[in-house]
């Protein structure tokens, strides 16, 4: 971020004003994270290139190399089979020389590879009589073949994508083959490369400290120093995600939980009649009305009726005590099997309507960015203060789209939470989130000079919210 020496200064100068902006716009900033309560999503991680993290897998390959007195290429099977530990890999040799990595598909550390000299040769797969010069190969399971036919074999494998899984192609035997004899085999440069591209992303896939980044033609590559379930956000892209499990950030879900969610939300049987519509009636006026911004506090520009967009109750019973509206109350069934069904749906559409609203509600909250944006430009242009004195409104858009956000994945936590006190004091941290955070974004959107105050605390109490929230249920 650009300083300066004198904070009142103006400008009059359209371009210059709009790259300081810039700079100070697309900055990593933790708006709200004080150093005595650090922000639970924090999550420390480097970004590195193909050639670095090639480095880093060579060093660990190397290790067991002279550690087990084994060739590269076997050395990478037994790393990839055993999640890239070079101390298990080490204990498992130092157990049982002879047996090692019976339960990661290896039978034995000799050679895989050996060329069979023998005058008449039938090889099983081709039922042809082999020379030795055209090649015969035995690996160290005995089954042996002549290399026409394992190039063949290995060149439709790499056809169809595979690489670090390639096996031995007799029937029922799962020996891995190492790449050294693939790369022997196969003679077309075309393949050899896809081959080694393939087992790169493999190796990566299977490491649980590499992670690719999951943004648009992005090439990095993410490493931590643990392998948990936190926001990892990429220095090339900005792109952020869950480290875990490699899809979008989620807390307070945990990755098991939010795969069952979204594949339960892209069942159309389930939510194909049931999405709610954009518009919905004044409860007062019965006027049809559309929502164009992310808060949910509307106001009928009718007959001037404050409500809550998702229960339509009068907006002054929300209180500021307890926001009771995100809560499910579930209706007791002793009845028939399609009342239950019935009730299970009920309770499904409640959270789900839910979180497609704030869904819809973080799309809508760019508008208000944008907003913002034009807001500052036209106060700057007319010297009604500098672009640092209406910071405040950019940090405070950005913490409310980063609150929504966690709002969001409120739901599918609670959805699957068994009732009891547990899920009470959960619901409550929820309801009193969801206040603070449609308290802060009527006033983002009504904010002048003269509220910096109210706002700058609004923006505190929210994040704090949110903050108690990650700490108490987030499950790493």
């Amino acid at each position: 971020m650009s300083e300066y020496d004198d904070e009142d200064m103006e400008y009059s100068d359209q371009d210059d004003y709009q790259n300081d902006y810039e700079d100070y716009y697309n900055a990593e900033r933790d708006v709200m994270s004080p150093p005595h309560n650090p922000d639970p999503e924090y999550f420390p991680v480097q970004c590195l290139s193909v050639d670095e993290v090639e480095k880093f897998l060579n060093e660990l390959v190397e290790q067991v190399c002279t550690s087990i007195l084994v060739t590269p290429s076997m050395s990478k099977v037994l790393l990839y089979e055993n999640k890239w530990a070079v101390q298990e890999v080490l204990w498992k040799y130092n157990e049982d020389a002879d047996k090692l990595f019976v339960a990661s598909k290896m039978k034995t550390l000799q050679p895989l590879t050996n060329k069979i000299k023998k005058d008449k040769f039938i090889c099983p797969v081709c039922v042809a009589p082999v020379t030795e010069e055209l090649g015969i190969t035995s690996l160290a399971c005995g089954h042996c073949y002549c290399d026409n036919c394992w190039r063949s074999h290995f060149e439709n494998k790499i056809k169809q994508g595979m690489s670090t899984e390639l096996s031995c192609m007799a029937l029922n035997c799962e020996l891995l083959v190492p790449e050294e004899i693939v790369l022997s085999t196969v003679n077309k440069p075309i393949l050899r490369k896809q081959y080694q591209h393939f087992a790169f992303r493999e190796y990566i896939k299977s490491h649980p400290l590499l992670r690719f980044c999951p943004g648009a033609n992005c090439n990095a590559i993410i490493k931590s120093k643990e392998s948990l379930a936190k926001k990892a956000i990429c220095t090339e892209c900005e792109t952020s995600f869950c480290f875990k499990c490699g899809n979008d950030y989620h807390a307070p879900t945990d990755c098991a939980t939010i795969k069952k969610w979204i594949t339960k939300c892209a069942d159309d049987s389930e939510t194909a009649n049931y999405i709610t519509a954009n518009t919905k009636d004044c409860p007062k006026c019965n006027i049809c009305i559309e929502k164009n911004g992310g808060c949910n506090h509307m106001q009928c520009l009718s007959c001037k009726f404050d409500f809550c967009w998702m229960c339509l109750g009068d907006w002054k019973a929300h209180g500021t005590e307890y926001y009771d509206c995100s809560k499910y109350r579930e209706n007791p069934q002793n009845g028939s099997e399609s009342a239950k069904a019935r009730e299970a749906l009920k309770k499904y559409l409640h959270y789900y309507e839910r979180w497609e609203n704030h869904s819809k509600s973080l799309q809508l909250e760019k508008q208000t960015l944008d907003k913002i944006k034009e807001r500052i430009n036209s106060k700057v242009m007319t010297s009604k203060g500098t672009w640092i004195d209406w910071q405040y409104l950019l940090d405070s858009a950005t913490l409310l789209a980063k609150c929504r956000y966690t709002l969001q994945y409120t739901y599918p936590y609670a959805y699957y939470m068994e009732n009891g006190p547990k899920k009470e004091l959960f619901e409550y941290q929820q309801a009193k989130l969801e206040a603070e955070i449609e308290n802060l974004s009527w006033k983002i959107e009504r904010a002048e000079t003269t509220d910096r105050g109210d706002l700058e605390n609004q923006m505190d109490i929210a994040e704090k919210r949110r903050a108690t929230m990650l700490q108490d249920f987030f499950q790493i």
